[in-house]
């Protein structure tokens, strides 16, 4: 897989920031609010897989009325710190590489030098991975777990259990049935790729409830790159449509990364809703840094959807 499209599913680093004014009805009243501005924060993507090398994004935050575009995102990129990954008995030092985009617009990725057979490593299952970041004096580190994932037990297409007028007609959805290991603590993560896309993620599970029992017609909803159900497009986006070639990755998690997407996602969810609790995404990483340093268990499926 492409080291772009690898990468491009990362869509976890973003910062949800709600601003709501509630006024009483025939009250009129200047407000000044003055807002502060924070010190920018450093930002961490950082992935690793089964089979597969370490690679991690470095960005700072900008501030809540930035105006965001392709060069603001270029500019909060972080250079020239130093990333080693290690195993316990190995540590590798990525080298920072520059993407050229069909903008004109480069991007920045810390992976493994190429160059260097002596500095390569690729995920292993049940293997545990230390990240260190050192950067203007301050060090950022996490530590994840590659654990043994469990895939589902069967995939099929079907019509979505519930439409909307809106649903397209031919509209399908994809369901699993799994049994979840007796082990207490099991969590996953899926995402989905249609076609040429991506790979976007999906939802995350865990087996609070259901440690080691059958769980039947899982919706595996079609990932996508804006979680936020409020899309104009969601009865398009959330579904497949027969022909389409879709490939599943599921993938079991350990229990920071489950906390970071799950408080992610809520916080992605609650974003329209100026009602709705503020909540924090949970990061795995130290001193102040956001984002999270991620392992993955990866299984795959590749499927042609069909009703």
């Amino acid at each position: 897989m492409p080291l772009l499209q690898r990468i491009a599913y990362l869509k976890y680093s973003g910062l949800l920031l709600v601003l709501s004014l509630l006024c009483l009805t025939g009250c009129e009243k200047d407000v000044n609010i003055n807002i502060q501005s924070a010190d920018p924060q450093i930002v961490v993507q950082g992935v690793i897989e089964n089979g597969q090398p370490p690679y991690v994004l470095l960005n700072t935050t900008f501030g809540f009325f930035s105006q965001v575009d392709l060069t603001t995102v270029q500019n909060s990129f972080v250079h020239d710190a130093v990333v080693k990954v290690s195993d316990g008995v190995k540590t590798i030092t990525l080298k920072e590489y520059a993407v050229d985009t069909s903008g004109g617009n480069k991007f920045y990725v810390y992976f493994i030098d190429t160059t260097n057979i002596g500095n390569v490593m690729v995920g292993e299952l049940g293997k545990t991975y230390t990240l260190t970041i050192d950067k203007d004096g301050k060090r950022y580190a996490s530590i994840t777990k590659i654990p043994f994932p469990k895939g589902p037990d069967t995939l099929w297409f079907a019509e979505p259990v519930f439409k909307r007028p809106t649903t397209p007609a031919t509209a399908l959805e994809l369901f699993a049935n799994y049994t979840d290991p007796d082990t207490p603590g099991n969590y996953v993560k899926y995402f989905t790729k249609r076609n040429n896309e991506q790979f976007y993620p999906g939802g995350i599970f865990t087996d609070e409830l259901v440690n080691g029992k059958p769980i039947s017609n899982i919706d595996l909803f079609a990932g996508t790159a804006n979680d936020n159900s409020s899309s104009s497009n969601s009865d398009s986006a959330y579904y497949f449509f027969p022909g389409d070639s879709v490939t599943l990755k599921w993938c079991e998690v350990d229990k920071g990364i489950y906390d970071f997407w799950n408080t992610y996602e809520f916080a992605i969810r609650s974003g329209g809703n100026p009602f709705s609790s503020p909540i924090n995404v949970k990061t795995n990483m130290t001193n102040g840094a956001l984002g999270s340093w991620a392992g993955y268990g990866a299984l795959y499926y590749k499927k042609v959807a069909r009703p």
